[in-house]
This record gives C-alpha cells, sequence and structure tokens, in this order.
C-alpha cells in the first residue's frame, strides 16, 4: 500500500534524563514530529510511506530528512527552502511531576509556506492512503489552506483519509480548531481522537463517570459518525496515573460494532508518539483487512509498545506488535 501524509518533522531537545529544564546544561537532540513518526512507523510495517514537508536546505534540514530516510521513509517530495526547522524542547516528567514542552516553531519553513507551493493532484498520484493531524492546520492559516486541499484532493482521487485530531492548546485556541478541523473531517473517512476531543472542539459531551467509564465512548463515536459520515471512529483511551504508567486501551466504532482493545498497564520510557504509533497500527490494521476488533487490538498494542522506545517514532516491527497483540506478548528475554 502507498501511503502518504502531510506535517512538520521537528528538532527535539531534551535535557539528560529527567532534568529540568532549569538544570540543563546540555540537550539531547532526536528529530519527530506527529505525521512523520506515523509515517516512520508504517515504514518499519513495510508500507511505501512517503512524507510530504518543506524544511530549510542547511545541514539541519538535511539532518532530518535523514532521520525520515534511515527509516524507510520516502523523503522525493520533500521541499526545500525557508530560514529554520521547528523546534520544540521537552521535559520529561517523573512520579507526579508531569513533562513539559516548549515550542519554538514560529516561522519555521513549513509554517511560513503557502499552500501554492504544494501540488496535491502530483504528491498524491497514485496514493492509497492520506494521513493528516490537527497540528498542520494549526500552524498558520496557509498550513491550514494546504491541508483542505490535501483532503480535498484525496477524495477527489479516490484515496482514504484518515485524520488524528491531535489537538495541542499551546498551537491554537479550541474555537478555531473546531472550525478548521470540522471543514477536514468533512473529507475524512477514518476518524482518530483522544477521549475529551469530541467535547472540547466539537460540542458532543462524554457524560462519561469517570476515566474508566469506557461504555460512555460508544455514543460519542456513533455521534461523531453520525455528523461528520465517517466510515470508522477511532478514540484512544489514556488514563496518566502518574508521569511513568498510563493505562491505555481504545475504541473502534465502524457503523454497526464498537471493539474495545484490552486494556495496557505501561511503564514509560518515552510517551511522546503514543498516539501517532496508534494512528499507524490502525491505518496498517484497516489497509491490510483486518476486522474491527483485530484492527483496534494491533492499534492499541503497537502504541503501548512505543511507550517503551526512547525518541519520538516507534520502530517495532509488525511481528513484535502481533505478538503482543494476539499472543500475549511475554516480556521475557527473547533467545
Amino acid at each position: 500500500m502507498k501511503f502518504v501524509t502531510f506535517g512538520e518533522i521537528l528538532l527535539r531537545l531534551s535535557p539528560p534524563g529527567h532534568a529540568r529544564f532549569l538544570q540543563a546544561d546540555s540537550f539531547d537532540a532526536v528529530y519527530g514530529g506527529g505525521e512523520a513518526n506515523t509515517a516512520i512507523s508504517l515504514a518499519q510495517f513495510g508500507y511505501d510511506s512517503k512524507f510530504v514537508t518543506k524544511l530549510p536546505d542547511h545541514e539541519i534540514g538535511q539532518a532530518a530528512i535523514n532521520t525520515l530516510r534511515q527509516y524507510g521513509v520516502d523523503t522525493s517530495d520533500v521541499l526545500r527552502g525557508g530560514d529554520r526547522i521547528g523546534m520544540y524542547y521537552l521535559e520529561k516528567g517523573a512520579a507526579q511531576r508531569p513533562s513539559k514542552v516548549i515550542y519554538d516553531r514560529a516561522s519555521s519553513s513549513v509554517a511560513a509556506a503557502t499552500a501554492c507551493e504544494f501540488d496535491w493532484e502530483r504528491l498524491l498520484s497514485g496514493a492509497d492512503w492520506f494521513h493528516i493531524t490537527g497540528i498542520t492546520p494549526a500552524l498558520s492559516a496557509e498550513c491550514a489552506k494546504a491541508s483542505l486541499e490535501s483532503v480535498k484532493t484525496a477524495k477527489k482521487l479516490g484515496i482514504t483519509v484518515s485524520c488524528d485530531i491531535n489537538f495541542r492548546r499551546k498551537l491554537w485556541d479550541k474555537d478555531t480548531a473546531g472550525k478548521v478541523m470540522a471543514e477536514i473531517l468533512g473529507y475524512t473517512d477514518i476518524y482518530i481522537g483522544g477521549r475529551d476531543q469530541a467535547e472540547e472542539l466539537f460540542g458532543i459531551p462524554t457524560n462519561a463517570r469517570d476515566d474508566s467509564d469506557y461504555e460512555a465512548y460508544k455514543a460519542v463515536a456513533e455521534k461523531l459518525k453520525e455528523r461528520f459520515g465517517f466510515k470508522k471512529v477511532a478514540i484512544t483511551l489514556r488514563t496518566t496515573l502518574s508521569s511513568d504508567e498510563n493505562k491505555w486501551a481504545a475504541l473502534l466504532y465502524d457503523g454497526e460494532k464498537h471493539c474495545y482493545s484490552r486494556e495496557y498497564r505501561s511503564l514509560i520510557v518515552d510517551r511522546v508518539g503514543g498516539g501517532d504509533s496508534f494512528s499507524a497500527g490502525l491505518i496498517y490494521a484497516l489497509g491490510e483487512g483486518m476486522d474491527t476488533q483485530s484492527a483496534v487490538d494491533f492499534a492499541a498494542a503497537a502504541s503501548c509498545l512505543k511507550l517503551s522506545v526512547e525518541g519520538d517514532c516507534n520502530i517495532m516491527s509488525v511481528d513484535e506488535v502481533k505478538s503482543l497483540a494476539f499472543g500475549g506478548g511475554s516480556a521475557q528475554v527473547q533467545r
């Protein structure tokens, strides 16, 4: 399957270990970003995976491209130009201290790009699946325009479109996000969102008693499908116990059946990219024709495994994900 996604890859800078920003005298550097992480996961799963973006034509921009290529992502349609790469600083939390993110991505090459730079008829030629998130439209009015044009073109070409809402409060307010994303969702087949995002952006209440009331999200999924006409609705159900431990499950609704994954209780090495790995797992599972239950099981397992991997992206294989999703997934040493 040929997969295409559009977004921004960033330079991530983190103090070593669990040091605070105020303690840092050095930073560990990796590259990642919502859509790029999904592209990398799908390349690891064996898909023809292409990432569309714009990066500055200097060594840091090239280093980001090299990271994508290292994991098998097609970068042939990465535009070059602009002055800077987007960046973010990550302070990893511990125990009851939450992780923190500081963005430094204003006027990045993608944020400063114009919508007319992206020829979607050409970029999506031959694609089977197009994926977008709510991060890229938040970067600028032109990025929002380019995002809308991308899904319109994909729909016209008969390409399956998935969208991960990925609402980031530090990038835009919920009213603007709700309006922009509602228009994009009008061209979307597969909806992916967190437990609270339907209520925050679209006013669809959850009415959940507490974080463990998974049954309440059946009605949310039904209302999302009714409003936007999605083929499938996926809702991720993360419960944060501490910065070091999460509970993770997901619901997938196909218009007839509501299927829940099993609930994982995960000790966290690096939680960044967990949702992106879920998206990749779901795209792979549906692309391979898995049934609804198997698809949500595979996607949730992929996301759970990402929490054990340092860095933004998930570098697990299909067999490793299947072992956890369908085979019990013992953590004993494999000899």
